[in-house]
């Protein structure tokens, strides 16, 4: 069993890295000879997308040198998604989105022919069978029937772009508030439900 750890807040004091930690931890001790693979966005080099991109449609064996060199980071990333039976992932709450290290993460894994394949009825996601657990942290509350639920681009976008590759067994744990006075009432909740969360994963993906 494999748990991908994926934290894109470059804060020391972060909370979604604190609470991907305490999900890594509970996981470990449901699947004691499991492996925690973590990818720390913040300290890797992800490029953006430029006109080399296009080489993604193109053939292993017609590959130059330099194309296989600006897609090796993607190929490396798509793989850890690949061995991974469950993925937790941070993803701190920006101007009402994701983090830009998140984006450029999801930019090099959505690639067509290794997550994604179209046909005569369209995009089908090649990536099945995991679990995903995203951990959040938000400044105020965006859930449904409050006031900012509509400034909400993070949840919605991140379900969609999942789905698309195929991951649709998606679990989102919100630690809100966290800007107001009762920041540590919600952040505990947050706490204790990723403990549950992590307790609750199968030992084994159900196929």
């Amino acid at each position: 069993m494999k748990l991908l750890q994926i934290d894109s807040s470059a804060r020391t004091s972060s909370i979604t890295r604190k609470l991907t930690t305490r999900f890594a931890e509970e996981w470990k001790k449901n699947n004691p000879d499991g492996r925690v693979i973590q990818r720390h966005l913040h300290t890797t080099n992800l490029p953006p997308i430029t006109d080399d991109w296009n080489a993604t449609h193109l053939d292993a064996s017609q590959l130059t040198p330099e194309q296989k060199k600006y897609l090796s980071m993607s190929d490396e990333l798509i793989q850890e998604l690949e061995a991974a039976d469950t993925v937790v992932i941070g993803a701190p709450m920006y101007n009402f989105t994701i983090p830009s290290s998140l984006k450029a993460w999801i930019d090099q894994v959505v690639r067509i022919g290794k997550t994604v394949g179209y046909g005569p009825n369209g995009p089908r996601g090649l990536l099945g069978n995991k679990k995903v657990v995203v951990i959040s942290s938000r400044g105020g509350a965006y859930g449904k029937g409050t006031p900012a639920e509509s400034f909400d681009f993070q949840e919605p976008y991140l379900r969609h772009v999942l789905s698309f590759i195929g991951l649709t067994d998606v679990t989102f744990i919100h630690a809100e508030n966290q800007g107001r006075p009762d920041a540590g009432t919600s952040l505990a909740a947050a706490t204790e439900r990723v403990g549950h969360v992590a307790a609750e994963q199968n030992l084994q993906v159900s196929v």
